[in-house]
């Protein structure tokens, strides 16, 4: 009697203990999202319910979407989502700036993840059909640690977020510990070349702008100019520049690693300092450009090209 008392009182507290467990650990489906948000476009949007069925506009959403670990949530993605390789098992409903509304709303998204390139038309196209859309629009490294956080909130992944984000702060911090105290004269003149055809450069408040600075280096540009974006320059007008490290963007589509071959092949380029000391390096364009969990790869890479000596 004593031995089956004593094994009943054991299965009791294992189904107590499990039963706390199950109920410490709410399932997705079970969390509530905040009842509204202020997304990067400043807009506020309501929220009824965590979504199910997701919508990427954007390469750079699809990526947070699945860093986050939201593959199996995520329906729908443009032709342009390139990155993680698993992302081309998804539909596309079109291009980055000519989404297909109709296919959008056959699909029966829960969440569209848009940028700021579709506020004026796509935005109030999907809303005007009962659509819940959130706009992401980072521009700077602590903007898209801003929409991590906000895509975690929205869509019940905070724990994802925080982890992933806690990544990305220490590997920030592992290259700016390096940098962020050189002064100037220890910090190469670096050019960010965007296109060759016609010359297009990096100005100031641009992502390439912010990682050539965080990566201990001072854009060249400022010895052009004080205009923010993108630049069309004269050849004449950056070989006087004479940057003493040039980048070049690599994969624009069809374009492939051209405006690499052209920085290392140009004969008029041959006198500066960059080519003198064979410092022209190709980096992945969307790492430099794309504003998403692997901006951190392409900070790491600038620091690589800019001070060799100090990141092997």
């Amino acid at each position: 009697m004593k031995k089956r008392l004593g094994k009943l009182v054991v299965i009791y507290l294992a189904s107590a203990l499990v039963m706390s467990i199950l109920a410490s650990c709410t399932s997705p489906l079970e969390k509530e999202p905040p009842a509204e948000i202020t997304d990067q476009l400043g807009r506020t949007v309501a929220l009824d319910k965590l979504p199910q069925r997701i919508i990427s506009l954007a390469p750079s959403n699809t990526e947070i979407l699945f860093a986050l670990g939201l593959a199996d949530r995520v329906v729908a993605i443009t032709d342009h989502c390139n990155y993680p390789p698993e992302a081309a098992e998804k539909a596309s409903i079109g291009g980055f700036s000519t989404p297909n509304i109709e296919e959008i709303v056959a699909l029966s998204p829960d969440l569209i993840l848009a940028t700021s390139m579709h506020e004026d038309k796509i935005i109030p196209q999907l809303e005007s059909k009962g659509l819940t859309v959130v706009a992401l629009d980072p521009e700077t490294i602590d903007e898209v640690i801003s929409a991590i956080t906000l895509v975690g909130q929205v869509t019940g992944t905070e724990e994802e977020a925080s982890d992933l984000l806690a990544d990305m702060r220490s590997r920030v911090k592992a290259v700016t510990d390096k940098t962020e105290g050189l002064p100037p004269e220890q910090r190469p003149s670096t050019c960010y070349i965007v296109w060759h055809d016609p010359l297009m450069i990096a100005n100031f408040d641009t992502l390439q702008d912010e990682l050539i600075d965080m990566a201990g280096g001072l854009n060249m540009v400022g010895k052009l100019s004080s205009k923010s974006g993108y630049a069309e320059i004269s050849l004449e007008t950056f070989i006087a520049a004479n940057p003493a490290v040039i980048i070049a963007g690599a994969g624009h589509g069809s374009g492939e690693d051209q405006t690499f071959q052209y920085a290392k092949a140009e004969s008029r380029l041959r006198e500066t300092d960059a080519r003198r000391n064979d410092r022209v390096y190709a980096i992945d364009a969307d790492l430099a450009s794309r504003p998403g969990p692997r901006i951190v790869e392409g900070l790491e890479l600038f620091a690589r090209f800019i001070h060799p000596e100090s990141f092997e």
